[in-house]
């Protein structure tokens, strides 16, 4: 299995929000823009794929997705209350009737015991309903950012069919 988004998942994206005439936003912290850069390698992906917001640091997601600083302080930024606010943050602050957010740690360092490296939370927002997962990827941190952004917009394609 290909790791990394691969362009048939792309394409059957694409094909499925222009279907439904809806525009994607990607809120991206571990993979520091690599949904949106996949998304946009595709011509023609301005039709589908309306923004992408970088928050790598946690005052970014603050500021620009609109998660509340409480969730982080109490969370911590990798948490499934974070993604949630994230994917319904990319939602609110776009033109998007779907989104997907990602949050994780990378590696090679900032892991914990509770959250080691490869630890990544997921979320969708699709048409109104949020939805998340949390994965565990190996590999090195390029390993790590590969199949994060390949597992987004393969269940981000679930989720808009």
């Amino acid at each position: 299995m290909n790791q990394s988004p691969d362009a048939d998942v792309l394409h059957q994206l694409a094909g499925a929000l222009l279907g439904r005439r809806w525009m994607m936003a990607a809120a991206e912290s571990c993979t520091g823009g690599m949904i949106a850069a996949a998304c946009t390698d595709l011509a023609g992906s301005s039709a589908w794929f309306e923004r992408g917001f970088v928050t790598y640091s946690n005052d970014a997601k603050i500021e620009l997705l609109g998660v509340p600083a409480e969730l982080i302080a109490a969370h911590g930024a990798v948490s499934e209350p974070v993604a949630r606010a994230m994917a319904a943050g990319a939602i609110a602050r776009s033109r998007a009737q779907a989104s997907v957010a990602v949050t994780g740690v990378a590696g090679p360092t900032g892991g914990s015991a509770g959250k080691p490296v490869g630890t990544v939370w997921f979320g969708w927002c699709v048409n109104g309903a949020v939805t998340t997962a949390l994965r565990r990827f190996d590999g090195d941190r390029a390993a790590v950012r590969a199949q994060t952004a390949a597992y987004a917009l393969r269940q981000l394609l679930e989720r808009v069919r």
